[in-house]
């Protein structure tokens, strides 16, 4: 039985983004392009619900991995995954109403900062470090980054992964490998909120999506445990190639839009 090449070549995209987003996030990097270039006559929708369906599987199985090996800080994790996926619906919606050529600048910057900010700062994640949070605001701050970072994941996506860990390294004081564990279940939770909009609407492509998902699960049961192995130094490394190559590719396309 032969096999169809585009499909196989979506299957080896998802394996691979699954190892990626298992260690630092940033493989939408990899599957949303993968799926636009295979598929481009498919409605953008249909292959965004379609890397959802195939991403959360593979975030959930690096998130169970996680939870195996690293100590959750739940007064962080729980409310940022509760405002997560609420918002990931609500930015998912908004995907209608606002260009994201607007965003897309601002979302260069940003990540050029954490990617200069992390570059310039060796220590920056490798051990655990002091929260800037006070204890009784733990949760409200929680709160709020999962809202924002949601959000954004609904309504845009690219480096959300890389946002989360930057940000729980910052503002909590946590190692890299911590950060990526938090940020594993978070993004679970931003995957199902916006599938709560796609599926209903019909925008998923559920054979290639559940065939995806097997092979994002097998990258990502790869990548964290690469991770948990090999500790915060080995995550901060794919972080910053990861964010560098978004920073590519998201200006690349503010050019593109240009010309």
């Amino acid at each position: 039985m032969a096999i169809d090449p585009t499909w196989l070549a979506l299957l080896l995209a998802a394996a691979f983004a699954g190892f990626v987003d298992a260690v630092a996030g940033g493989g939408g990097l990899i599957q949303v392009p993968a799926l636009f270039a295979a598929l481009p006559r498919e409605a953008p929708a249909t292959l965004f619900g379609t890397n959802k369906l195939a991403s959360i599987f593979g975030t959930m199985n690096a998130a169970r991995r996680y939870l195996r090996a690293v100590e959750m800080d739940w007064a962080v994790t729980l409310p940022a995954a509760g405002t997560a996926f609420l918002f990931s619906f609500v930015g998912a919606v908004t995907v209608a109403w606002l260009p994201k050529e607007v965003v897309r600048p601002l979302v260069l910057v940003l990540l050029a900062a954490v990617a200069v900010y992390t570059w310039t700062k060796p220590d920056f994640g490798v051990r655990k470090g002091v929260s800037r949070v006070p204890a009784h605001r733990t949760r409200a701050v929680a709160i709020g980054v999962g809202a924002l970072l949601g959000f954004y994941d609904g309504f845009f996506g690219p480096g959300a992964g890389s946002f989360m860990i930057f940000a729980f390294v910052r503002l909590y004081g946590m190692d890299f490998l911590h950060a990526s564990a938090t940020a594993k279940i978070v993004n679970a939770a931003t995957n199902a909120g916006a599938l709560l909009l796609f599926a209903p609407q019909g925008h998923l492509l559920w054979a290639l999506g559940l065939g995806m998902a097997v092979c994002n699960i097998a990258g990502a049961q790869l990548g964290s445990r690469l991770a948990i192995r090999h500790g915060s130094g080995f995550v901060r490394a794919v972080f910053l190639v990861m964010t560098t190559l978004l920073i590519v590719k998201i200006g690349w396309d503010t050019l593109s839009s240009r010309v």
